[in-house]
Formats: C-alpha cells, structure tokens, sequence
C-alpha cells in the first residue's frame, strides 16, 4: 500500500485584545514558541511544524520583524491562493503579502482625509449621525473582519469605529479594496460596531452584522462596478438598540445589552442568513433570505456562539468562554428553525468537543476532515477529527490566537488573535502539516 504525504502550511497571525464580558478576563504570561516547534497527533497521521514567523513584538523574536504588524486581528487567503490579506486593527492598515515567498507587496492605509472624499459612497439613509456633524469622512479606521467577492476581485473591510467617535455608537464604514490593485476604491456606510462580512453564494448580496445594534445590513452586489452597490435595507434581531454613551468617557462597548452579533453566513442555497449572537443565551438568528424575514433566535447549543461554519450538510460553530466546537445536521437544525414561535426556537442533537479555552475561528480543512480552531485562552491551535469530534493535536502559538482562514486548496490556514493586556500577540506563525492517509 503506497503511502501519500500531502504539506499543508499553516500559518497563525497573533493580536492584542481587550478582555470582554464575553470571554475570560484574566492575562496570561505570553508564549513565544520556537521556530521548529513540532507535534504530531497520537496516530502519526499529522505532523505539524512550527516553520517561520512574521512578528512585531522583538527584533531578535524569530522570523521576520515587520513593524506594519500592530495588533493584526484577522487574516484572508485570497481564493487564488497567491497572497493572503492581514488587518492591522490599531495600525489602521491592511498589508497584502506573497503567499509562497511571505513577502510584503503592499500596505493598504486606512487613514482617510478630505482628499479622500471621492472615496466614499453617498449616504443611504439607513444609518444617521446623531452626535458628530462635521468631518465625517476623515477618520481612521480600524479594520476588523474582511470577506471577498465577484470571485475576489473585492475584498471587504469593516472598521469597529471611526476614531472619531469615542465609543462606537455612530456609523461605522467598511473599505472595499481592489485586490488586483491592492488598493481602496469604495468606502461604504455601516452601522454602529460592524464585526462580520459575508458574501452570499449566487454573488447577489454582501452582508454586514452590526454587534453594536443587533442589525445587519444587506447590500445588493450584483453590478461589476462598485458605485452602483447599494443598500436595500437592515435587518433587526428582536430589536434595535438605541445608543446612548458619553461622547468624553470612554466605556466598554464589549460589554452590551445586545446580542454582540458575530459569525455569519448563508446556508448553501442563499435561502437563509445565520447569525452567531455571541451575548448569553443568545444563540443564531436566522433570516429568510427568500421573504426577508427574521424568523427568530435557535438556542439548545452551549452559550457564547462565536464563529460559524456549514460544511457538508453540517453546521459547526464555536463557543468562546468555555471552549468547544459544536455541530448538528444543517437540516435538522432548518427543520426547527421553521417551527419557532414568538421568534424563538430550539433544537438539540448538537455533537460537541471540547477544546481549547476561549475557542475563537473556527475553518474546516476543504475535504471535511478536520476543524481547526483558533483558542484564545489557551494560546494554541487545536485540530479536531470530524469523524469523531475528538480533538486529535494541538500546538502552541504565539499567544492569544483569534481569527483563522484555510486556502482553498487545503494548503494554507491562517489564524490571528488580540492578545491581552499588552501581553502575546503581534505575531503571524507560519505551520506546515504534513498528512500522512
């Protein structure tokens, strides 16, 4: 029998976070691991190698030193798989880098001024200021999460805030950049505190999940130019949230009255929107895409739903704070989901593994296999085998990983993380698999 080795390199992007009431508060002392660092899993069908670092916490860290990584929080593969995408949150920046060679090929400033103004897109009525009024469109922006579309030629960009309002209760933007040019060519209105961006699968729609309100806005993508995209409307989760901070002092707007609205995505057919509410028992809201109808909130899984992810007639998910991978039959979970009453609703039969803590993204290798998981908490990376739902390796990474993407061809994954209290971070660990079947 001819034994097959395919590489699969893996590479782990590190940030610095604040503690929030959704995950564990306390800091940790931060983890460095060493260039070389290996673990193989108990069936030797995995060996997982540590083999290169991009980092800004110390010039003599390993790897290469690259100053543009400042608190990096997420991190996309292009679909072609020559380049992957790292968003700088407090360096206000999105840098493109070779995926083969990990060179840096450019620094995408999110750094707007009255020079910029053609930039942005002209207001769609669905998201009014009600404190600031002058110099809206000269900010900074602190980008998030990010999504492609048109078959990535456009990669989507929310901004927690414009550095101008103090406590993110006005609306935000989003850049879209030109991945052919690397370059911004469209700022987009949000709502107040966007965190997650999803293209629908027939290429028709871009949506944007607000956790500072509980909505989420739909935008019709359909045109190939991007000054005729347009917001059709917003979508509330039980029911909007009027904002009311202080404009001097600050306040933790991790800490909220709303659901926290996070992972999204469409099921395969586009005929449903789901999304994670990673506030206490808030579950997944589910959306009829087809009447554009909010149905209600699922529960019946654990609480402080994060991430979420359909593959092969499942739907996986995250839990933060006490750190598992979840997963029940798609349709199972649809058929209660059309039954729910005073948009509530609950299912059960969800399979569950418990892993790291603080279990962030979550990506499943591309034939299913594994699952992938970014935790926070326990500074590491941890593999769970599907066919099981048994975690089967994990490895330490560079303290406090949070976000987590795999190329389409099941070479590449790519997390990144917050860290915490100044403590880990800054770093992107580069793994290579090998996969022995």
């Amino acid at each position: 029998m001819t034994t097959k080795h395919t590489l699969i390199s893996v590479i782990i992007g590190l940030s610095v976070s604040s503690a929030t009431s959704t995950c564990i508060s306390q800091t940790y002392p931060a983890y460095h691991p060493s260039i070389g660092t290996t673990v193989y899993t108990a069936d030797s069908t995995l060996r997982i190698t540590l083999t290169d670092k991009i980092q800004h916490f110390s010039i003599n860290g390993g790897g290469e030193f690259d100053a543009d990584i400042n608190s990096p929080k997420s991190a996309n593969i292009h679909p072609n798989g020559r380049k992957f995408y790292i968003n700088s949150l407090e360096g206000c920046k999105t840098i493109a880098y070779d995926m083969e060679s990990k060179r840096k090929l450019k620094v995408i400033s999110h750094r707007f001024t009255e020079a910029d103004s053609a930039l942005f897109s002209k207001p769609c009525g669905l998201f009014p200021f009600r404190f600031y009024k002058n110099n809206l469109n000269t900010f900074n922006g602190k980008p998030v999460e990010g999504a492609f579309s048109h078959g990535g030629r456009y990669f989507w960009v929310p901004f927690y805030r414009r550095t101008f309002d103090l406590n993110a209760q006005e609306p935000s933007a989003m850049a879209i950049i030109d991945t052919e040019k690397d370059s911004t060519v469209l700022v987009m209105e949000t709502g107040p505190l966007p965190k997650m961006v999803c293209a629908s699968h027939d290429g028709k729609y871009m949506v944007v999940s607000h956790w500072g309100d509980n909505t989420v806005g739909l935008i019709d993508i359909r045109s190939s130019n991007p000054h005729d995209w347009k917001y059709l409307r917003y979508y509330e989760i039980d029911k909007k949230l009027i904002l009311n901070f202080s404009l001097t002092e600050s306040v933790d707007r991790d800490q909220s009255d709303g659901w926290l609205l996070r992972g999204t995505t469409f099921t395969p057919d586009d005929h449903y929107l789901l999304v994670g509410c990673m506030g206490n028992s808030g579950g997944i809201a589910v959306i009829d895409m087809t009447t554009h109808t909010y149905l209600g909130r699922m529960q019946g899984m654990r609480s402080n739903v994060r991430h979420l992810v359909i593959n092969d007639g499942w739907l996986y998910l995250s839990i933060n704070r006490t750190g598992y991978v979840q997963r029940i039959r798609l349709d199972r979970f649809l058929q209660a989901a059309s039954k729910m009453e005073n948009h509530i609703g609950s299912v059960d039969g969800w399979e569950d593994c418990k892993v790291g803590d603080g279990a962030r993204t979550i990506e499943l290798s591309p034939d299913g296999r594994y699952v992938f998981a970014a935790c926070n908490i326990d500074s590491k990376i941890c593999i769970v085998d599907t066919r099981t739902m048994q975690e089967i390796a994990n490895i330490q990474a560079d303290s406090y990983p949070v976000g987590l993407d795999i190329s389409q061809d099941g070479k590449t994954v790519i997390t990144t993380s917050q860290g915490r209290g100044n403590q880990g971070g800054n770093a992107v660990d580069i793994y290579q698999i090998e996969r022995e079947e």
